[in-house]
């Protein structure tokens, strides 16, 4: 018997979207010229319906002297002005191109890049029947009966909420919403839940499947007879190294997934770990030098910008995201055509020592491949620091000996070429918010 959302789909699904994805097609095995026509007969629509209807935009586009006819192939998406965090705190409705009246929810940022609140509205259709249609059962395997545990935040921020959306009503899994501590949500109480209706996946942030793990300890229970299929970690970025850290610990393979609370789902991580695939049914990702504005070749390093392609009533159109990484268009060895995107971590958090920038992720994952070091740890690097400064808790079972400090910033220091200090303590706090790595004390 058809779904309440597949009869609603069929009743309401815009034209553009009927053209391109048929019910049994999947974004997956989509040509990548179909998909760029997409692209590009979408990309048209968005700018659009933003020149006529966001006085945002429209002032935007005037001052750029670009009209939406300027739009004749994907590459002149480069002629449009960018969106910046700047601008989108000016007013919670600055990006409105339909009556306030349709708006059905309003997602609040997390707020770990400091300043005013970020909100994202959305209008049921865009967050619902656009965003669900085009499908990627490959790349997110959850079907149903699956039980899905979502311990990501509720509260404000977009995640939690998306992924419910995601699996309930794309996958018709069940879902389980945890939260990630939250009034109710504690770790322990997440762990007896998890022992009572033992979830097949699991959707949380790297840091708190660590706090989980720990829970479970805590109270006697062992994660290895829970009957998991996969654990998703987004929300926070994190090494090759963590994840391998975070596979062991739970039983199972742990895939990465790339969003902002902005710009929706940016990078899905298929089962073979090499690279987010870019659902470009959703969205038009570039990677620009942050210096020159410059659109980058494949393989080169710049700040990510993603326009959304579904964002209809509240478009998002070349929004400058600060995260760093750099795009692969070759065919993936799962077998997935879509062009994949490698992160290099968050232009804000990278650390400099001496003359030399590191991202967080490339120091981190040197760090998780010292076994004496547990799983909670900073990064302190004060403005014009000379040395790596590196805080850790010690592994479980390993003993402070007098040159243990000095035997693991030897090795970081090894491994990485600049000098490193390290930090032994019994505890590091757990954040209930976004764990920070770098610490700029």
């Amino acid at each position: 018997m058809s779904s309440f959302f597949d009869q609603l789909r069929r009743m309401e699904k815009p034209p553009l979207l009927e053209k391109y994805f048929e019910p049994d097609a999947t974004v997956e095995n989509m040509s990548l010229e179909k998909l760029r026509a997409f692209q590009l007969e979408a990309l048209g629509m968005v700018v659009t319906r933003a020149f006529r209807r966001s006085e945002f935009y429209r002032a935007k586009l005037m001052a750029a002297q670009v009209v939406p006819e300027d739009i004749e192939e994907l590459e002149d998406v480069s002629k449009l002005p960018f969106t910046t965090k700047d601008e989108l705190r000016q007013d919670p409705w600055i990006t409105l191109a339909c009556f306030k009246d349709d708006i059905a929810l309003v997602h609040v940022a997390t707020g770990t890049t400091s300043g005013k609140e970020i909100y994202v509205p959305w209008t049921w259709q865009d967050f619902y029947l656009n965003e669900l249609t085009p499908a990627l059962p490959y790349l997110v395997d959850v079907r149903p009966g699956d039980i899905c545990l979502n311990a990501l935040p509720y509260e404000m921020s977009s995640s939690g909420l998306a992924f419910h959306k995601v699996f309930m009503s794309g996958c018709r899994a069940t879902v389980i919403p945890a939260g990630k501590a939250g009034a109710y949500s504690t770790p322990e109480k997440t762990v007896r839940v998890m022992q009572d209706l033992k979830p097949t996946i699991i959707i949380t942030t790297p840091s708190y499947s660590m706090a989980l793990a720990e829970a479970a300890v805590s109270i006697g229970f062992d994660l290895g007879t829970l009957p998991l299929r996969r654990v998703w970690l987004t929300g926070e970025g994190c090494s090759f190294a963590f994840r391998e850290r975070v596979e062991r610990i739970w039983g199972t393979k742990a895939n990465f997934y790339y969003g902002s609370l902005e710009g929706g789902g940016m990078g899905v991580e298929c089962d073979h770990h090499r690279g987010y695939h870019i659902p470009m049914s959703h969205v038009l990702v570039e990677i620009v030098d942050p210096s020159t504005d410059r659109v980058l070749e494949p393989g080169e390093i710049g700040e990510i910008v993603v326009t959304c392609l579904l964002r209809w009533d509240t478009p998002l159109i070349r929004y400058r995201t600060q995260d760093l990484g750099y795009t692969d268009p070759d065919i993936c060895t799962c077998g997935v055509a879509l062009p994949r995107l490698f992160l290099r971590g968050r232009q804000v958090d990278q650390v400099k020592i001496g003359q030399v920038e590191f991202s967080p992720f490339y120091l981190e994952e040197f760090l998780m491949r010292l076994p004496e070091v547990g799983n909670w740890y900073e990064f302190v690097v004060p403005p014009g620091a000379s040395t790596l400064k590196v805080r850790v808790e010690i592994a479980p079972g390993v003993e402070k000996s007098p040159g243990l400090a000095e035997r693991l910033a030897s090795q970081m220091e090894f491994s990485v070429g600049v000098p490193c200090a390290f930090e032994l303590v019994e505890s590091i706090r757990r954040p209930k918010s976004k764990t920070i790595r770098v610490v700029k004390e």
